[in-house]
């Protein structure tokens, strides 16, 4: 791949990306396009143009503010990168190749991501909440333009989805697979969150949804709906393990393989930190004597340990980008629709008439579930904002759709029930 993208740049042929976002994720995602032969973002666009700004300047890359199309296409047709406050003005120029979404929005990205998709450019997600809601929605759209939908490489679904692709060449079952976590606390909030946020230049929304579960649960619902597997109960187990080795005494891998499950987990506390692992079934008594030569600990059976003690977030993105628009592959996309979803659990006693605060909020956290023929009348945490409670509900109970007062005519109300009627069909 780096040969070819090596190739495109010497005849000036570059991938054209535009990028919405520029946050800690989205700065990182700027910067290794700049040093990324044959890939080119030649517009970013924020909400807070500052960070957009911040991000060209770091590069050292000459830039303008733009306004308008002609702006716009003035600036790329002169190599100056685009930069501007409203991402629509990015999707409704058909110039780009591609269309990176590295925001953390869920309602504004429902109408750009789509309006990118429908001025034939590819998209690629690394907004994991916006790719869980509308990831069916956006991939009925990409199909039908002959385009590619994705997640991006190096955010753990994309990072596990690699290993099990790797698993499935050797001729291995997947059986489980899933993120090592460090640390959880359910009832985190962004006020209780802002010291460990401030270490790491993070929203604190964003960080509270990494410690309150929440986070976790969505990385492994996309992985779930792409490679068709549930989960154990509400939330995952998430066992307390001292290393990832110690798995094999505390799942029982047979009993999954016997039902013909496929199961997303996370680990919690678990040495390597940080990463992703995937436990695949191998029937060959052949491949096993030739796996008995690598460490014994990675392995119980016929059942086989595979882990990455890292994801490398912005920095392997480019694959995915390079992927879409030259291979026309997509690393993860949601083939099974939503077979899971992360629902909204109160995170504290709620009173008729308070307000739901969304993801990484003070009042509710998401927890993994089955979706049987899509049934779950549970309310998805990506749509918990800005919705009022009807009724009391104690602290931990799970949040219904019948509890809250629904605004129907919100852009993420109408996609996700137009997916849910999509899937019945």
């Amino acid at each position: 791949m780096l040969r070819r993208l090596i190739k495109l740049e010497e005849e000036n042929k570059s991938i054209k990306i535009a990028q919405l976002g520029a946050g800690s994720m989205g700065k990182g995602i700027f910067y290794q396009c700049s040093i990324t032969p044959g890939i080119k973002c030649m517009a970013i666009s924020d909400i807070q143009i500052e960070r957009a700004i911040d991000s060209v300047k770091y590069t050292g890359q000459e830039y303008k503010i733009v306004e308008n199309k002609i702006d716009l296409l003035n600036c790329i047709n002169n190599n100056i990168v685009a930069v501007c406050e409203d991402g629509m003005l990015l999707a409704e120029c058909e110039i780009f190749d591609a269309f990176l979404d590295a925001s953390n929005s869920i309602i504004s990205a429902a109408s750009i991501d789509q309006k990118a998709l429908k001025n034939n450019m590819h998209l690629i997600m690394m907004n994991a909440e916006a790719d869980l809601l509308y990831g069916p929605y956006f991939l009925k759209i990409a199909n039908e333009n002959n385009l590619i939908y994705t997640s991006s490489d190096g955010d753990q679904p994309g990072v596990i989805k690699r290993i099990v692709d790797e698993m499935n060449l050797w001729g291995f079952k997947l059986v489980m697979a899933g993120n090592i976590k460090g640390f959880l606390d359910r009832y985190s909030n962004p006020t209780k969150i802002i010291p460990e946020a401030d270490k790491r230049d993070l929203d604190y929304n964003m960080c509270t949804s990494y410690t309150d579960g929440t986070k976790v649960a969505i990385e492994n619902a996309l992985v779930a709906n792409a490679l068709n597997c549930e989960v154990l109960k509400p939330g995952m187990e998430g066992r307390k393990l001292k290393s990832v080795y110690e798995i094999f005494d505390h799942y029982n891998f047979q009993e999954y393989l016997d039902h013909d499950k496929k199961i997303v987990e996370y680990i919690l506390g678990a040495k390597p930190k940080g990463g992703v692992f995937a436990v695949g079934y191998c029937p060959d008594s052949y491949q096993q004597s030739m796996l008995d030569w690598f460490p014994s600990q990675n392995k119980r059976g016929r059942f086989n340990l595979f882990y990455r003690p890292y994801h490398l977030c912005h920095i392997e993105t480019m694959q995915s980008i390079a992927e879409a628009v030259l291979d026309r592959k997509a690393l993860l996309k949601p083939d099974y629709g939503l077979i899971t979803d992360v629902y909204s659990y109160a995170k504290k006693d709620l009173k008729k008439g308070d307000t739901l605060d969304g993801l990484g909020g003070y009042a509710c956290y998401g927890l993994l579930e089955n979706n049987p023929n899509y049934k779950n009348d549970g309310l998805p945490i990506c749509l918990a904002h800005e919705l009022v409670i009807n009724h009391d509900i104690r602290k931990d109970e799970k949040i219904l759709l019948s509890d809250v007062l629904i605004k129907q005519n919100r852009i993420d109300f109408k996609i996700y029930n137009e997916i849910k009627n999509l899937i019945q069909l």
